[in-house]
């Protein structure tokens, strides 16, 4: 769809996700009545729920368009499904279980106003049932051993120390404004991961293009984390080891891809199995395994774009 053009007041399109979560979803719509900026349009999709939430979602918010989908597709399918429905100049991905403070879009938009060369950016995250603790200031680097990153500033009581606008390494998904300029030339999220490590990608094949990430600490977003998934499901654990293997396999190139395989097979594999077995946490286990074979039936080479 073209966008809508503003040069002083862009359209900014806020698009979230639902799935099972509609009281959570009504209450980001009721947030949004902080919400500053004017010149918006909203757009939640909804992943194949057991019942269609439209019209609880337009009593929350009137004027909201609520896309359903007919199968869950995942965080990156159902955002990809708003992407295209989208006419904003920027668009501004939300996870359904966070809440907008004042100033929190125009701080976005102050940093591709000011960094030509910005594709995505991200707010200060404060966990919603601890304000006043960080949860994100940017994102450290994958780690080539491991596959793993950490965020920036997490769980640390926030005294300012982070009020610094940065080029970051990834954006956080729960919250991530991009330009659609950038979109154009990147493309949409890929739908490969279904759950975890997508936006990682996503930020990747941004940096390959020439954007940089940001980190805006003058926009805060509350973060209600991990509420869908369950911070230990056995979905999770699947999800996780899978993407973490992909991520590495479509973003690492060899011979640093052999480093972390590795030590991933030498000292992970080994790991997370004896601990889910002295754990008896079977279901998790065989999440676990799941998601290592998952890789191992799926070694296409257009799931692995720097293979050298």
């Amino acid at each position: 769809m073209q966008p809508e053009n503003n040069i002083s007041s862009p359209l900014v399109s806020i698009i979230t996700v639902n799935y099972n979560n509609s009281a959570v979803t009504c209450d980001l719509l009721h947030s949004l009545a902080k919400n500053s900026y004017r010149h918006t349009e909203v757009i939640v999709v909804d992943n194949a729920s057991k019942e269609n939430p439209t019209a609880l979602f337009e009593a929350a918010y009137p004027g909201v368009q609520v896309i359903c989908s007919q199968v869950n597709k995942g965080f990156a399918g159902g955002n990809n499904l708003g992407v295209k429905a989208a006419r904003g100049q920027f668009l501004f991905l939300v996870n359904n279980d966070t809440e907008f403070t004042p100033g929190l879009i125009e701080g976005l938009l102050e940093i591709f106003d000011q960094y030509p060369d910005a594709g995505v950016v991200s707010p200060k995250f404060h966990y919603y049932f601890h304000k006043g603790t960080l949860e994100y200031a940017g994102y450290r680097a994958v780690d080539i051993f491991t596959g793993r990153n950490s965020m920036i500033g997490c769980r640390e009581e926030d005294r300012g120390q982070y009020d610094t606008i940065s080029e970051t390494n990834y954006a956080h998904g729960g919250a991530m404004m991009i330009s659609r300029a950038a979109l154009e030339k990147v493309g949409l999220m890929p739908e490969l991961y279904f759950l975890y490590y997508e936006e990682f990608d996503w930020c990747e094949q941004f940096k390959r293009q020439g954007y940089k990430i940001y980190y805006q600490y003058k926009s805060l977003i509350y973060h209600k984390e991990s509420m869908t998934t369950g911070k230990n499901s056995p979905l999770k654990t699947y999800y996780i080891t899978r993407n973490r293997l992909l991520f590495m396999r479509r973003n690492v190139k060899l011979p640093a891809r052999m480093v972390f395989m590795a030590y991933f097979s030498l000292l992970t594999v080994p790991k997370n199995t004896l601990q889910f077995i002295l754990k008896r946490e079977s279901a998790h286990l065989k999440a676990f395994w799941k998601g290592i074979m998952w890789n191992l039936t799926h070694l296409k080479r257009n799931t692995d774009p720097c293979a050298a």
